[in-house]
C-alpha cells in the first residue's frame, strides 16, 4: 500500500516536496497515538519529516477543491455508479481568542451554543457503495450582518413568549401578492450556492450530478429556490407539524381563480389511496404514503413522501414528512437519498476520531484551512487503503489498517537497532505478531510488512 504512489497523482497542483511532505503527514497519522497536532505528527515521522517541515506543509496555500476531485477521481470514481450532493455542517469546540473565525455556533450532540469554529462541508454520496466522500470544506464565517440578524430574531421570540397576542383572523388590510420564487438569500445560503456552483463546474466533465440532500435546516423554501438556482433539486425534510394541503380535485368555478388548495393532511388519517407501501414487523406497523402536495410557504407543488409508524400495543405515533422539488422521484429514491446523506455524518465522525479534525492546534487562517481539509482529505485515503487491506482481510476497519501502519513502524524502528538482520521469515512472523496485537479484528492471512 505505498501512499506516495497514491498521491502522485495530485502532481497537476502540488510539488514534488509538498507531495513527499504530506506523504510523511499521512504515514504519521495512520500510525500515530494522542492527540493529531503538528507536533504529535512530527515525532511519528521517520527521515525528513522534522517539525519544520511539517509547519511548512501547513503554511502552504493548497488549492483544496481541486485536490479532492482529482484524488477522488483517479482512486474513488466508477463510471458505472450513480452519484448525488450531500452537504452538512460541524460545529469543532475551541477554546482560546485568536483562532480563525471562532465564534459561538449551536453544537446539535451537545444542544447548546458553544465556542467553536463551524465548517460546512459538501461530498459526493455513491448510491451503490453507500459511502460518500468529501470534495469540499469551507470554515463558516458569520458577518456582522448576520450576528445582527441572529439577535433580532431572538429578541423577537422572547417578546411574542413574553407578550402572547391573538392574530387577527384573515389577511392584513393592504397586503398584495408576491411572488415566492423571488426570495432573498441568507448570507449562510449564498455562501452555499456558491459552494455548490464551484463544485458542479468541477465535476460536469465527470458526472452529471441532479440531486443533492440536506437535512431538516433546509427543509424551506428559501433553501429550496437557492437550489433550483444551483441547477439541482432538493431532497430534504419538512418539520413534523408542517401544515401540507392535498391538490384540489373538486369542480372548478366556472369564473375566477382556480382553486388549488384541498383539504389539509391529517398525519394520523392520510387516505388509503395515497399508501405506496406497508409493513409490520416486531409489532410495529409502518406505512409508507407518497402524494404531490402544497405548502402555502413554498412556491412549488412538493413531491412528499411522509413514513408513519404505529405501534400497535400501546397505539403510539410517530411520523417523518420527506419531500423532493423532483416531482418524477419515486417513494423508494426519496428515501434512499435522504438516508444517503446521513453518511456525511460518519465522514465528520471519521475526521475527529482518527484523523485530528478536533485536535489541531492551529490558529492562523492558512494553517487552520490546512488543518480542517487535511483531516477530511484523509478520510478519503483510508477508504482507498481500507480497499486494498480488505482484500485480505474483508472485515478490517480503520482501526485495524492503523493497527497494521503502527506495527510497521516499530517494526522499522526495533529493526534498526538490531546488529544483525535476522531471517525474512522471521521478519514476517515479528510484524505478524504486532499487527495482529493491537487489531480489532483478526487477520485472517499473515500480514507482511509494507
Amino acid at each position: 500500500m505505498n501512499i506516495l504512489a497514491l498521491l502522485a497523482v495530485l502532481s497537476p497542483y502540488l510539488s514534488e516536496t509538498d507531495i513527499r511532505r504530506m506523504r510523511w503527514v499521512a504515514q504519521a497519522m495512520l500510525s500515530m497515538t494522542g492527540r493529531v497536532t503538528m507536533l504529535g505528527i512530527s515525532r511519528w515521522t521517520g527521515k525528513g519529516g522534522s517539525y519544520r517541515s511539517i509547519q511548512r506543509l501547513f503554511k502552504t496555500k493548497i488549492p483544496w477543491i481541486k485536490v479532492f476531485l482529482l484524488f477522488f477521481k483517479k482512486h474513488l470514481f466508477n463510471v458505472k455508479f450513480e452519484y448525488l450532493l450531500v452537504g452538512d455542517e460541524s460545529v469543532i469546540t475551541k477554546s482560546g481568542k485568536h483562532t480563525f473565525g471562532i465564534d459561538r455556533f449551536y453544537a446539535g450532540l451537545l444542544k447548546k451554543v458553544v465556542k467553536s469554529i463551524a465548517i460546512f462541508s459538501l461530498s459526493i454520496a455513491s448510491v451503490e457503495e453507500r459511502h460518500s466522500y468529501p470534495l469540499q470544506v469551507e470554515q463558516v464565517l458569520r458577518t456582522e450582518e448576520e450576528k445582527e440578524s441572529a439577535k433580532k430574531k431572538k429578541n423577537k421570540k422572547s417578546k411574542k413568549k413574553s407578550n402572547p397576542k391573538k392574530k387577527k383572523l384573515g389577511r392584513p388590510k393592504g397586503s398584495k401578492n408576491r411572488d415566492k420564487t423571488q426570495v432573498s438569500l441568507t448570507p449562510e445560503l449564498l455562501r452555499i450556492q456558491n459552494m455548490i456552483k464551484k463544485q458542479l463546474q468541477l465535476l460536469q466533465p465527470l458526472v452529471k450530478i441532479r440531486h443533492i440532500a440536506l437535512d431538516g435546516h433546509f427543509g424551506n423554501n428559501n433553501a429550496l429556490q437557492m437550489v433550483l438556482l444551483s441547477g439541482l433539486d432538493l431532497v430534504s425534510k419538512l418539520r413534523s407539524d408542517s401544515a401540507l394541503y392535498f391538490l384540489y380535485e373538486g369542480q372548478q368555478k366556472a369564473r375566477g381563480p382556480k382553486r388549488k388548495y384541498g383539504n389539509k393532511v391529517d398525519y394520523r388519517n392520510i387516505p388509503v389511496k395515497y399508501l405506496v407501501s406497508q409493513k409490520t414487523e416486531k409489532g410495529i406497523q409502518t406505512k409508507i404514503y407518497q402524494s404531490k402536495m402544497l405548502h402555502k410557504s413554498f412556491a412549488q407543488m412538493l413531491n412528499v413522501v411522509i413514513i408513519t409508524k404505529t405501534n400497535l400495543k400501546t397505539g403510539a405515533f410517530a411520523h417523518v414528512v420527506l419531500f423532493s422539488s423532483d416531482m418524477k422521484l419515486s417513494f423508494e429514491k426519496i428515501i434512499d437519498y435522504y438516508s444517503l446523506r446521513f453518511q456525511i455524518e460518519f465522514n465528520f465522525r471519521d475526521a475527529k476520531q482518527f484523523w485530528g479534525l478536533e485536535d489541531f492546534m492551529n490558529i492562523k487562517e492558512v494553517q487552520l484551512t490546512n488543518a480542517l481539509n487535511l483531516s477530511l482529505f484523509m478520510t478519503n485515503l483510508s477508504q482507498v487503503l481500507l480497499r486494498e487491506f480488505r482484500h485480505t482481510n474483508p472485515e478490517s476497519g480503520i482501526l485495524d489498517l492503523k493497527a497494521y501502519y503502527r506495527a510497521a513502524k516499530y517494526f522499522e524502528e526495533t529493526i534498526k537497532m538490531l546488529p544483525q538482520k535476522p531471517e525474512p521469515i522471521l521478519f514476517e512472523q515479528i510484524f505478524g505478531r504486532l499487527a495482529s496485537f493491537s487489531s480489532v479484528h483478526t487477520a485472517n492471512s499473515p500480514l507482511l510488512p509494507p
